[in-house]
């Protein structure tokens, strides 16, 4: 992780990624697999990652909210967004924020790493690039 993130992490306690990221490793993610497919795939995934705890799944949104707990006390708020864009064809995006009022240094930008990482690994043969 460079410099440059966790200095902006000292002011900033949230990150997301989109199609428009600067950053490759915060792009939107796609898969040539079917909403309900995906969902069923990131679901399990994701409840699988120790350290991560699933509080909530709108599959009817395609949203799943995550919580982690870090070692200093901190509470992390994670949304996963599961989307639709053809038939066979799902984005996956992800918005980490902690919560308190202080920044994360960079904290939050590991995290969307590492749930991306979990998840390209359980989805890498249906992997795209847009």
């Amino acid at each position: 992780m460079s410099l440059k993130r966790v200095l902006v992490g000292i002011i900033r306690s949230q990150e997301g990624t989109g199609d428009r990221a600067k950053d490759p490793k915060m792009k939107t993610r796609y898969y040539n697999l079917s909403k309900d497919k995906a969902w069923e795939e990131i679901s399990s995934t994701l409840k699988k990652i120790p350290g991560y705890k699933v509080l909530h799944e709108v599959p009817g949104v395609g949203e799943i909210i995550l919580e982690k707990r870090t070692s200093m006390g901190r509470t992390v708020d994670i949304t996963v967004s599961v989307l639709s864009t053809g038939p066979v064809r799902s984005a996956v995006d992800i918005y980490s924020a902690s919560r308190g009022s202080l920044g994360d240094l960079g904290a939050n930008y590991r995290y969307i790493i590492h749930l991306f990482a979990a998840l390209d690994k359980k989805l890498a043969k249906f992997k795209t690039s847009e």
